[in-house]
């Protein structure tokens, strides 16, 4: 058995994504810089790194985390989602320098292997106050280094899209990780009221995006109607727009229906990639569209058109006046479901 690990392809669309972040994170550490130096002058070098590239990846991380969300409430930031892994490995380099030059500032001088100085330098670990933050960010860059190394398809692919979402969402930890580092390393070493103020106020935009888009999501329909034959009443069929679908909760399965060419198909609303909601996409050159990173499936069978095999499961619609119903029962992935045709 062997695996095949193919290189990134770098289409127009990945290169134009690639330049717009190196370019923000040039002219960031350019400016912070700048910044730096003019009101402090005798900031060394060694100082300007650390901190410079620290407060790089804390920005990138919090544009990170609020990309999901926003793009949830709003379509118009789903550009930005499309490659945010490259922004994820953009983030981990940037927390690497730091990491990288922190450790060497101040734990390769002694005769202490540096790693194991970061843990034994201080040993207050009890200590809610004096707490050896500099571990937590070191715990939080393995997780940024792991999210990073598994973020090729390859890895993806072989590990199964569940297993890779379930990796990639110690996001999350690291995230909780660097927060404590952040705040015990500015309360420890200068009070600083604005780094922490700062930090505050990134907490709290990502903690109220991420609940609206929780809201958002429980607002999905919940269908409660049923016919005499088992059959869940869903919607109008007005209520759908063309080339769009509406999502619904169908024995707590998340399906969408689309309505295209004058006809309507039900499939499983997450997509095998990354979990994407497929119900949020659209039809495109025939296929239902993933409107995170353009995976595609035929409405009418729920397959990826060849050469891609991904496939997710099919239901069966029936059309009462103007009203639309579901069978409950979903097919096996990949089967082929007669499209409900509206009108002839």
């Amino acid at each position: 058995m062997g695996l095949d690990y193919k290189f990134v392809l770098w289409n127009q669309y990945k290169k134009k994504y690639d330049m717009i972040i190196a370019g923000f994170m040039i002219i960031f550490l350019f400016l912070f810089s700048g910044i730096t130096l003019i009101v402090n002058r005798e900031t060394t070098i060694e100082t300007l790194v650390i901190r410079g590239f620290g407060i790089l990846a804390m920005v990138l991380l919090h544009i990170i985390l609020v990309i999901g969300p926003l793009s949830r409430l709003q379509p118009k930031f789903l550009p930005i989602l499309y490659n945010r892994r490259h922004l994820g490995v953009s983030m981990f380099l940037a927390a690497l320098v730091h990491g990288g030059f922190s450790i060497f500032q101040f734990h390769t001088l002694g005769d202490t292997f540096p790693i194991y100085s970061v843990f034994t330098s201080n040993l207050d670990y009890f200590s809610l106050l004096n707490f050896p933050f500099q571990v937590l960010g070191f715990f939080a860059l393995l997780i940024l280094f792991t999210m990073a190394a598994t973020s090729h398809d390859f890895f993806l692919a072989n590990l199964s899209a569940v297993t890779w979402k379930l990796l990639h969402m110690l996001v999350y930890v690291a995230y909780v990780l660097i927060l404590l580092h952040v705040f015990l390393g500015a309360f420890q070493q200068e009070t600083s009221l604005l780094t922490i103020s700062i930090l505050g106020l990134g907490f709290v935009l990502v903690a109220v995006l991420q609940l609206l888009s929780a809201r958002k999501e429980l607002r999905t329909n919940k269908i409660e109607s049923v016919d005499s034959e088992g059959w869940f009443r869903v919607c109008e069929v007005d209520e759908i727009e063309d080339n769009r679908a509406k999502i619904f909760i169908v024995n707590h399965e998340d399906v969408a229906i689309f309505k295209y060419e004058n006809k309507l198909s039900a499939i499983h609303n997450v997509c095998k990639h990354q979990g994407g909601p497929l119900g949020e996409g659209k039809i495109i050159d025939g296929c239902i569209t993933c409107p995170w990173h353009g995976y595609q499936y035929l409405p009418e069978n729920g397959q990826s058109p060849p050469p891609y095999t991904e496939k997710v499961a099919t239901y069966d619609l029936k059309l009462v006046g103007s009203t639309v119903f579901i069978d409950p029962n979903g097919h096996a992935e990949g089967t082929e479901v007669e499209p409900l045709i509206i009108s002839k």
